[in-house]
């Protein structure tokens, strides 16, 4: 489960330095991922968003496969996107 709480230090610290790296070295309990957010199905919502990235909530990461979710219950993890400039 990842709280409201720990979602914005994370959150925060991505505003620093958004690379999976730097925040697997601040928060080693989280698993964290990088893609495009254009790489994330619709049907997904940002669990926050901030300049240049939005973080979607992921699953399994102590098992055999990542997911997405919407349930922070069920959240293992952090995807961080990098967001598309429309224009």
């Amino acid at each position: 489960m990842i709280s409201s709480e720990k979602l914005q230090q994370v959150a925060a610290a991505a505003r620093e330095n958004a690379s999976a790296t730097a925040l697997r070295a601040h928060f080693p309990e989280l698993h964290f991922t990088e893609c495009s957010e254009d790489d994330v199905s619709p049907r997904y919502k940002p669990a926050s968003k901030l300049p240049g990235y939005a973080l979607y909530l992921i699953s399994g990461a102590s098992g055999h496969c990542l997911e997405l979710t919407n349930q922070a219950e069920a959240a293992t993890g952090i995807l961080i996107a990098a967001t598309i400039d429309d224009e």
